[in-house]
């Protein structure tokens, strides 16, 4: 064979493995854009919402992947009658949302009426001095409340000697990504944040410290 044909043969050979690389460059981003196509609703996110409450690595750890993804927050009233809420909704119908208000309640009505709303669920609870944080037993969803003793800078003459709290509640809808005590505490830590937050927007007069998080529930 001459040089002139061999330098042909090694050249082809050379074109068409660096055809069958950019072939392969191609395949891998279009497939990688596909990909991000489905899911990019969560990862666009950012990183905190709902004025600091939620952070977008506990919507991924919770809800599944989709296309498209809206959140938002809301607060309403003041003092005794403030509200604040905060979701994440998705286009495969699942969401993860919560509130906390303020609200003329003792510790006993709140529990009473968790437990005769929960059905056949078990309602566990964990205490940290006068915090109080619940969930219902459920594999798949449930719904996590916390209970914060407060004292409004203002209160109705009428509800004067009633005691009052800030009452916090999240809960996931549709599909989640995880079940079972992961998802009960990661609702009640997002309920605690939510009450915090709460608590300081009423300007509740008996504020102090608060830990940094609850206990953990024992069947994690």
């Amino acid at each position: 064979m001459d040089k002139s044909m061999w330098s042909r043969e090694r050249m082809a050979t050379w074109k068409s493995g660096k055809g069958l690389a950019l072939c392969l460059v191609v395949l891998s981003l279009l497939g990688g854009a596909t990909w991000l196509f489905f899911i990019k609703g969560l990862y666009l996110l950012p990183e905190k919402m709902c004025e600091g409450t939620l952070e977008r690595s506990v919507v991924t750890k919770v809800l599944p992947n989709a296309r498209s993804v809206d959140n938002g927050s809301h607060s309403r009233g003041v003092g005794d009658n403030l509200s604040f809420s905060c979701y994440v909704t998705t286009s495969n119908d699942s969401s993860l949302s919560g509130e906390a208000r303020v609200q003329s309640s003792s510790s006993e009505e709140w529990l009473k009426r968790y437990q005769e709303n929960s059905g056949q669920k078990t309602v566990i609870r964990v205490s940290l001095g006068n915090i109080e944080a619940l969930a219902q037993i459920n594999s798949k969803s449930g719904t996590s409340s916390v209970y914060v003793p407060c004292t409004p800078p203002v209160v109705p003459e009428h509800n004067a000697s009633e005691p009052y709290a800030v009452i916090g509640e999240a809960r996931v809808d549709g599909s989640a990504e995880i079940g079972g005590g992961p998802l009960r505490q990661t609702l009640t830590d997002f309920a605690y944040r939510l009450t915090r937050h709460a608590y300081e927007l009423a300007e509740c007069k008996d504020a102090g410290a608060f830990p940094e998080e609850l206990p953990r529930y024992k069947d994690n």
